[in-house]
This record gives structure tokens, C-alpha cells and sequence, in this order.
């Protein structure tokens, strides 16, 4: 008998237990078929990659397991349970799915704390103390600027607030959409750094990449998609290897 999210998933150093699995999800926007049977497993304690140019399917595969983006088949299996179904918020505030979108959505006129604790707020969870500790333990660089408004706060910061709320409800997974796109080299290492304290708390993630070469520092079990299907699951360097799957990537 097959248990829906108890299937071992295997890493090179052991079995994980699956906390998402999508089985063949299908996406279609005004006719548009963004996803076309999209496989992907992510285990607990597990960090994933997804590769992908500009347009492949990145963006759309994170927003359907969030629920922007309906399923049109397929299922999508978090933590042993059916989540095809439900609502954005649910999955969120509920499941334990964190989502930091491409575009950070930092809301100007709030200060940098109060864009971090405002999940906090719309779900009438009571605040945890130690969770901005946490957050100020992962990026040390929020201290000076809990009292800054989102308005001014460069794109780096921005990206680190973004990440740091989705982390106000405690998840067991981030979505996080284009983290390092158009950060200097500098600061990409300290988004390194603060991943690495982030999957020490357990959390699992799924970062979606289109800068093939920051992506491949990353030695994660990585997933490649282009015009909406999954044309590659492996390792880094099965990547390298694969001169059709590098090709895709690049663009030629």
C-alpha cells in the first residue's frame, strides 16, 4: 500500500520523508498551458533548485503551490495532505507555506518591522518574541533598519524583509522566487549564509533561479524547466554533463 507523502526520497546521504509532492499539475491562464505535467518532490529538511530561463515556468510553478495560479489537473501533495483545492491564504497561514515573491512586495509606507510582523497581524497570531531574533540572527543587517520604511530600503534589503516575513508564520516551506537577481556578488554570499540558518531551523525550500551560474554554487538536488515542463532532475553536476540540458539553459 502506498502512504500519499510518506514515499522516501532519496539524497546522497540517506532517505527524506516527502513534505511536497506534485504529481502531473497542469496550469492553463486564457488558454495559455504554463505548466504541462509538472513532477516535483521536495523532502523535509530538503533545499531544492529550479532552473529555468525567463518565461520557462519558475514563477507559475511557485504560485501554483501557493494557490495564485488554480491547478487545471494534476494534484499537489503538502505534508501527507490534498492541498489542490485551497486558497492562497489557507495554504499559507495554515499548511506552512512561505512564499517571497520576485518582486519582494515590500510595502512602502510600513517601517521594516512592521512589513515583517504584518502576517502576524492578518492572522491574529499571537507574536513570538524570539522570532525577530531569529530573523535579526539570520540577517544581522535588518538591526539598523526595523525603523526604516520599506520606501528606502535598497533592493537587497528588500529581498532580506521579503524573506524574513514569510518566515512571521512559522513554515515548514519557503518559496522563494528570484532571491539573488541583481545582487552583487558580496551580497549573494550572505543570502548563502542565511539559507545555510535557515535549513539549520529545518525549514525546506525551493528557490527558483534564471541565473544558471549562481544557481550551480548551489549544491542542491536541482530541477530544470523550460516552456513549462520539467526536462531535468539530478544533481549539479549531472547539469554540467548534459550538453542538451546546458543548451536549454543557455539559450543556445
Amino acid at each position: 500500500m502506498r502512504f500519499v507523502g510518506l514515499r522516501p526520497l532519496r539524497k546522497c546521504w540517506g532517505w527524506v520523508l516527502v513534505l511536497l509532492s506534485m504529481q502531473s499539475v497542469n496550469v492553463l491562464i486564457k488558454n495559455l498551458h504554463v505548466l504541462r505535467n509538472v513532477a516535483i518532490d521536495v523532502g523535509k529538511g530538503e533545499s531544492i533548485m529550479l532552473i529555468g530561463r525567463n518565461g520557462a515556468g519558475k514563477s507559475s510553478t511557485l504560485k501554483s503551490i501557493i494557490g495564485i495560479y488554480p491547478t487545471s489537473s494534476g494534484k499537489i501533495i503538502f505534508d501527507g495532505e490534498d492541498i489542490t483545492n485551497l486558497p492562497p491564504h489557507v495554504r499559507a497561514a495554515m499548511k506552512g507555506i512561505g512564499y517571497s515573491p520576485e518582486d519582494s512586495r515590500v510595502f512602502p509606507d510600513l517601517t521594516v518591522e512592521e512589513n515583517i510582523l504584518l502576517p502576524t497581524w492578518l492572522t491574529n497570531r499571537k507574536y513570538d518574541g524570539d522570532f525577530m531574533e531569529i530573523v535579526l540572527n539570520i540577517f544581522p543587517e535588518l538591526k539598523k533598519l526595523l525603523k526604516r520604511k520599506g520606501l528606502f530600503c535598497s533592493g537587497g534589503e528588500k529581498k532580506m524583509v521579503s524573506i524574513s516575513r514569510t518566515l512571521a508564520l512559522k513554515p515548514k516551506l519557503l518559496l522563494l522566487d528570484e532571491a539573488m537577481e541583481g545582487l552583487a556578488p558580496l551580497v549573494v554570499r550572505r543570502f548563502k549564509e542565511a539559507f545555510k540558518e535557515i535549513e539549520n531551523m529545518g525549514i525546506s525550500m525551493i528557490m527558483a533561479e534564471s541565473n544558471f551560474n549562481v544557481a550551480l554554487t548551489f549544491n542542491y538536488r536541482t530541477y530544470v524547466i523550460d516552456r513549462g515542463e520539467i526536462i531535468y532532475n539530478g544533481d549539479v553536476e549531472g547539469i554540467k554533463s548534459n550538453q542538451a540540458v546546458l543548451s536549454v539553459i543557455r539559450g543556445y
